[in-house]
């Protein structure tokens, strides 16, 4: 993963590497003021007071740009001196392998499908691994933490040593209140919740699904049949946070509830 910053007068554009795109985004001075570094010192000072590893969720539905702005966080805690060091971790590791997905099936709209074809949906994540790891994670375990490669199109094992004393977790589906999910939210010190209009993450989905296919209408279709149902998940079945947070519709963020 590669990044830089542009600082200007008002806000701070900043470019990552996330799964082998170029991802842009601008962040306000505002928002980084008001927003992202309360949280940092937040999690710093918890840390501190608590003396082990505090470990944070991050729920938000796909579209709200979480992966480029734990990216941003992870570096503005680098430079911030009131803030500790934030390790990020995805949940995207625990995604079932292809041989699962291709071999079992689901019923959607009333068709029994393959998983492979809702890849990406609750039912495709081994559920039972993620929670197990988090428990060694919350126990303040140095421990292995999976990565989903897309290129192989599988999840890779202890790609990753999980041994930070501030340790921030994302996904999409981390805070949902359903049976199984419900219980993960008891191992996290601090959760974070981004919310957003279904209509602005259709739109984002769309625009980046269509760097990889052939027209904008087979991107539609698509984020229709795939993304939209988990947003809607996401949006519909996520519970309360400690810190509640809106995507606007310049992609920035702004508090709902903290």
């Amino acid at each position: 993963m590669a990044e830089s910053l542009e600082n200007r007068r008002n806000y701070i554009s900043y470019s990552v590497l996330i799964n082998g795109l170029e991802v842009n985004a601008v962040y306000r001075r505002e928002s980084i003021e008001g927003i992202f570094l309360p949280l940092l010192r937040k999690l710093t000072k918890m840390q501190k007071e608590k003396d082990d590893r505090v470990l944070a969720l991050l729920a938000a539905p796909p579209g709200a740009g979480k992966s480029t702005l734990l990216s941003f966080l992870e570096k503005l805690a680098l430079e911030d001196e009131l803030s500790g060091d934030v390790q990020i971790i995805g949940m995207d590791g625990f995604h079932r392998r292809q041989a699962y997905l291709v071999s079992h099936t689901v019923v959607r709209d009333g068709e029994e499908i393959p998983m492979s074809r809702i890849k990406g949906a609750p039912a495709t994540f081994d559920l039972e691994k993620l929670t197990d790891r988090l428990k060694r994670v919350a126990a303040g375990e140095n421990c292995g933490w999976p990565i989903y490669d897309r290129r192989l199109h599988d999840p890779v094992d202890d790609v990753i040593t999980v041994n930070g004393n501030i340790v921030l977790l994302e996904g999409n589906y981390l805070l949902l209140d359903v049976p199984g999910w419900r219980e993960l939210r008891t191992y996290a010190d601090y959760t974070v919740l981004i919310r957003a209009d279904e209509e602005l993450l259709r739109r984002r989905l769309t625009d980046r699904k269509a760097m990889g296919m052939a027209s904008y209408d087979e991107a539609e279709r698509f984020v229709e049949f795939s993304d939209m149902k988990n947003v809607r998940t996401c949006l519909e079945k996520s519970g309360d946070a400690d810190l509640i947070l809106r995507m606007t519709g310049d992609g920035e963020y702004e508090i709902i509830k903290t």
